[in-house]
This record gives structure tokens, sequence and C-alpha cells, in this order.
């Protein structure tokens, strides 16, 4: 047997456990992949070896020989590399970019790792990195805490961003019978914030983290210093056809798996566009690693039906409420997204008239399809600074 490249035991090596989590009693295989050589880092109780690859790993990373060497003789390079699209992960982003994190032999403060925050409520896995005034990022439908990697990287010099895996996704817990409503994630953020005893935040939300932060700034506005909603989920405000029929069904149906993995996997690539590739390959990893588990997928068809059946109108109705809307609020809308169609922005412009907007040539995920633009705009936008309405590409 030969002995494995210098570059990954010198990244084996400086392995550490405190920015990286894995729970006790639990082994997790990570094959990292040298150009056209495979090994397996195993970590478990607290610290990591490397050995054969064998059997089914729970993440891989693959990268030329060249860049993994460049990785081990600067602990900086780790998300570059990923980022430039020299190193591919695969499988899982959380054990993936936590093992880049957790080998980089950094020990500043502020640097990236991956932890788990009891609540009551739940156990809820969190990214975070950089020091300054906290900023929370909560993901979408489906969605995990890695769709905010861009964003973790690009504020972590001003900003301590806190990346949050909402229950029910990802890797935090997924209780069964949980509402999965605006006002539980936002009940479960809450107790997030006080279990990291943060007595005010900035939120950034995207898509169902859009809901679920005007929810938490609806109810709580003085924990909430300003809002960046990012294609934010909103009720609708046309006829519900299929309301009815949802009312009856349970979301407990998710707990049986009624379509094969193959066929479910093979229909998210055909929805996805270059589901093949980059950030979007990943996300798919992302979303099927949750909804092939029964509790994962009891949690999306909750969460996608709560977000059909919330009531526009009435006393309490989603619009009428946003009204009552306190802290500041910029809004990024994409001029390509179908899910959440920027004519919403008129609506509420006319409930906030207070609030900024920003329109973008991209689809529902600002953070991921238009980086540069969208993350200079939040820097603006926390630093209290003017922010342009539209970037000047059109489609």
């Amino acid at each position: 047997m030969t002995e494995a490249p210098r570059s990954i035991r010198t990244l084996v090596a400086r392995f550490d456990p405190s920015v990286l989590d894995v729970r006790p009693g639990r082994t997790t295989r990570i094959r990292l992949v040298v150009g056209d050589e495979d090994w397996d880092a195993v970590v478990a109780d607290r610290s990591a070896k490397l050995v054969p690859p064998d059997g089914r790993p729970d993440a891989v990373l693959s990268a030329a020989a060249d860049t993994w060497e460049r990785l081990a003789a600067d602990y900086r390079g780790g998300m570059g590399a990923y980022q430039l699209g020299r190193l591919s992960v695969r499988r899982n982003l959380h054990l993936g970019v936590g093992f880049l994190a957790a080998t980089s032999g950094s020990t500043e403060p502020g640097r990236l790792r991956f932890r788990a925050v009891p609540t009551p409520r739940a156990r809820i896995s969190i990214m975070e990195a950089g020091t300054g005034a906290p900023v929370i990022a909560l993901h979408g439908l489906g969605g995990t805490k890695a769709s905010f990697l861009p964003t973790v990287a690009q504020l972590a010099d001003s900003f301590r961003v806190i990346a949050v895996d909402l229950p029910g996704f990802g890797d935090s817990d997924k209780p069964i019978g949980a509402r999965y409503d605006a006002r539980f994630f936002a009940d479960s953020v809450i107790d997030l914030i006080d279990e990291l005893e943060l007595d005010q935040v900035h939120l950034i939300g995207n898509s169902l983290g859009g809901r679920v932060a005007l929810e938490i700034a609806l109810r709580r506005p003085n924990r909430i210093r300003r809002l960046v909603l990012l294609a934010p989920s909103l009720a609708w405000r046309r006829e519900r056809p299929w309301t009815p029929l949802l009312r009856l069904a349970r979301p407990e149906l998710g707990l049986v798996q009624l379509a094969p993995r193959g066929l479910v996997t093979a229909i998210v690539h055909r929805l996805i566009p270059g589901a093949d590739e980059g950030w979007a390959a990943a996300g798919v990893d992302e979303f099927l690693r949750a909804y092939l588990t029964p509790a994962g997928r009891a949690a999306f068809y909750a969460a996608a039906r709560q977000i059909y059946l919330e009531e526009p109108h009435g006393e309490n109705g989603f619009w009428p409420r946003l009204q009552k809307l306190e802290p500041e609020a910029l809004f990024v809308w994409g001029r390509r997204d179908v899910l959440v169609p920027i004519a919403f922005a008129r609506h509420v412009t006319d409930a906030v008239p207070s609030a900024h907007h920003l329109e973008l040539n991209c689809g529902h995920v600002p953070q991921i399809e238009r980086p540069r633009e969208t993350h200079a705009a939040i820097k603006k936008f926390l630093a209290e600074l003017p922010v342009e309405v539209s970037d000047r590409s059109r489609p």
C-alpha cells in the first residue's frame, strides 16, 4: 500500500475538532480525491485519520494534486479553491467545507467553524465566521445553511455571520409533528439568538428564510437591527385553488417514500438547469440528503403546505401585518424569479413605503446567482449607506 500524498497528510494532522462537530459515537468518512488517487479521512472521537477508501463516503472532496498542495501550504486557500471551482465538494457540504475549515490550521478569532447549538425546540446546526455585529442568515425551502457560503465569505471581514439550518432541514433536528410554519421557525430562531446570548442582530433571509425573518421582525422588533430579504416568500394574493385539498392533506405522509430514490433524483436534476455542476450540483446534494429521509420529507411537505395556506388578508393576514414592520428593510428582487415574481415589489411598497428595494438580473437565489452585486448592497445597507435600486445589466 502506497503512502498517502503529503498534502492530505498535512491537512489531517492539523484537524481541529472544535471547528467541525461530529456527534459523539458517530464515525464520518470523507473521501479525498487527489488527482486519480483516493483516500478516506475518518473522523471519530474528536480525531481524524487517513485510511484507504472503503464503502460509500459521507462527503467527497476532489481536486488536482497541485490544488491540494496549495491548500496544505496556505490555510486560507480552501474556500477560495472551492469558490473558483478548483475543488469540488459533493454529497454533504456541511462535512466537506467543515473538513476544510477544521484542517486549515487557522487559530484566528472569527475563523470559519461548524457547530450545533441545543435550544428548547431543536438542536440547530450553524456555520459561522467573522467578528463584529452579528448577522443571522436563513435559507430557503429545501435549502441549507450552505446556500450562504458566499455570504459568509464576503461579510465575515465586517460582521459575525451565522448561517443557520432551520429545524427540519440540513443538519438540524427534524421534529415530527412540528407545524413548520413561519411562527414555528421564528420561535426557533429566537431560541437560537437567546442561546447565543445575542441582544440584537441583523437578519438576512432567502425565500422561506425571508418570510421567517419578517415574522421575527414583526414579533420581536426590539431584537432586530436591519433586515435583508432576498426574494422572500410572501403570502399569495391570488386565489389558491388547492387550499381545500391541502387543508385535509397531512404532511406526515412524507414519512413514507412514495417514489423511488432514483426517480426523485432524476426529477430534481431535470427541474434545475446545470444541476450537475458547481453550486447547482451542491444545492441538489443538500436538498436530496434531507428530502430522502422520512423526517426531512415530512418537514419539507409541512413547510411547503404552510407557505401555500398562509392567509394574505383579514385581521391576522400577512399583508395587513406587514404594514406594521418596524426595522429598516432591504428587499432584493430577481427579474427572472419565477417563484416570487418581481411584481410583488409593488405590493411591498404599498404596505411598507419606507422599504428599500434592489432589482437584479437573476432568479430566486441572488446570493448565489449574483454574489458580487448582492453582497455589495448588503454591506452598504447594513452600514446604513445608500443602495442603488437596480443593477445596470438587463435580461
